[in-house]
């Protein structure tokens, strides 16, 4: 194992969020706040420790799938545990379980948050916060891959363990040219979305945090009640970016090419839009009563949908009190999550696809014992090794979902809070139903439960095999 290198790529992600960090301590400035100083002091320990760790490059760069996935995983560990400091040092969230809690949600972008008053800290504070969400939003190593040259053969690996979905491609035959794009889309669809958000009324601050949630699909608000107290057409807009940022990135740069029919013939895009749009009919016709008209009731319909989908967690209106039939919708939309390549969260659409078409396929032999079907997306065949990895994908899922609703039940609160909390964790949604429903957090549950999801935050934004290396003995043989 290629530790050296390993050390290397950690030193440069705690210098890059160091950099990151410049620009809460520029709003703390602004706002002429004393918890920048706490921004500043955490810039000077990532920039020690980052200096220590990479002060040497490897004459080895080249590592491969088990080194990827370790640094990987590694990596945001490390995150999390400096971008915690912040939290800690100023005081605003003094105890190191609850920081580290608040730090991995918003890096995963995940938004479940243990405050129950986030109006109470300060704008910097505020800023990181939200902030955090567009870090991880796109990946950290994503980033470092776009702005630092890297030789080597180990790239690919890095970007496999890092972005979302069953499978991975390069738009372009350089790896750093692919991750370049992606950033560049990425930070242009961002600046839009701020800027029209501006335009039509909402303030400066707002937009910037609002934008990073959106951007990231995380859903850390600024104010208590999320965005409910926003006008109703900044809500749309944000509806609008958040379905937008669900979609897979890929799509984005072949319109960017002009190659409008091979962009819009994914079947996972249009799935992902029929769900939306179906979801959205059906709910809208289910609370209409309680809006008392049907646009108000399309409006947070939408604008929920759109939030649980691309596991964005943000909300216009407590959903917990909506009838049954809503919510149940809601939960399915939790596990069915945004497209591979995109921001968000969950299962994956096109995973969804790919075990439909093996049902359907097993059907087929069924029925036709020496029958021949292949599993195709797009028109191009589906390769053996991606329907075997959704099915142990799947299977790794479903057992850490079990085991960690079984270990926070030792808190012996109840079966729809535990279970929607780990739902709303591992697919790094932020809110769920009952105790931790949409105008509630996660404080209640113990340090060990914290810790528990926590995990499954880190689990389920690294797509679980990432975060599994690190527990696994053989990972830390020398090969």
């Amino acid at each position: 194992m290629n530790i050296s290198m390993i050390r290397y790529i950690l030193g440069i992600v705690l210098k890059v969020e160091g950099l990151f960090m410049l620009l809460p301590c520029l709003v703390a400035v602004i706002y002429r706040e004393k918890s920048g100083f706490s921004f500043v002091a955490v810039i000077l320990m990532c920039m020690a420790a980052g200096f220590l760790l990479s002060r040497r490059k490897p004459s080895n760069t080249v590592f491969y799938a088990k080194e990827g996935f370790l640094c990987v995983s590694l990596s945001w560990v490390f995150l999390s545990v400096f971008g915690a400091l912040p939290f800690i040092l100023s005081r605003e969230i003094p105890s190191v379980t609850d920081a580290l809690f608040e730090a991995i949600s918003g890096f995963t972008t995940t938004g479940a948050s243990i405050l129950p008053d986030v109006e109470a800290l300060s704008h910097c504070i505020l800023f990181w916060r939200s902030f955090t969400h567009w870090i991880g939003g796109m990946g950290v190593l994503v980033f470092i891959l776009a702005i630092i040259p890297m030789a080597g053969g180990h790239r690919m690996y890095l970007m496999k363990a890092e972005s979302p979905g069953p499978t991975v491609e390069k738009l372009v035959p350089r790896v750093k040219n692919t991750a370049m794009i992606l950033y560049g889309i990425y930070t242009l669809m961002t600046v839009a979305e701020i800027i029209i958000l501006i335009v039509c009324g909402m303030p400066v601050f707002d937009s910037f945090c609002i934008s990073f949630g959106a951007a990231g699909t995380g859903g850390f608000g600024i104010r208590n009640d999320s965005l409910a107290s926003y006008a109703p057409h900044l809500q749309v807009l944000v509806t609008l970016f958040m379905i937008a940022f669900g979609v897979n990135f890929n799509i984005y740069y072949l319109i960017l090419c002009k190659k409008f029919r091979q962009a819009f013939r994914s079947e996972e895009l249009r799935a992902y839009l029929g769900v939306i749009l179906a979801t959205i009919l059906i709910i809208t016709w289910n609370i209409h009563t309680r809006f008392g008209n049907i646009w108000e009731a399309l409006r947070h319909s939408a604008f929920q949908v759109g939030s649980i989908i691309t596991t964005t967690g943000f909300s216009t209106d407590n959903f917990d009190i909506w009838p049954q039939l809503s919510k149940t919708l809601l939960i399915m939309l939790m596990f069915l999550g945004a497209c591979a390549g995109s921001t968000g969260g969950g299962i994956k659409v096109s995973r969804f696809l790919i075990m439909l078409k093996t049902v359907r396929k097993e059907l087929f032999s069924f029925c036709h014992p020496h029958g021949i079907r292949k599993i195709k997306m797009d028109g191009h065949l589906v390769a053996h090794e991606t329907v075997r990895a959704v099915n142990i994908f799947l299977i790794a899922y479903m057992l850490i979902m079990a085991f960690s609703i079984l270990l926070i039940g030792f808190d012996n609160y109840d079966f729809t809070t535990n279970f929607t909390a780990v739902t709303a964790t591992l697919n790094n949604i932020g809110p769920g139903l009952e105790l931790v429903g949409p105008m509630e957090n996660f404080n209640l549950f113990s340090p060990f439960s914290k810790f528990i999801l926590m995990f499954d935050m880190l689990a389920g934004r690294l797509e679980i095999f990432p975060i599994l290396m690190l527990m696994n003995p053989s990972t830390w043989r020398r090969s």
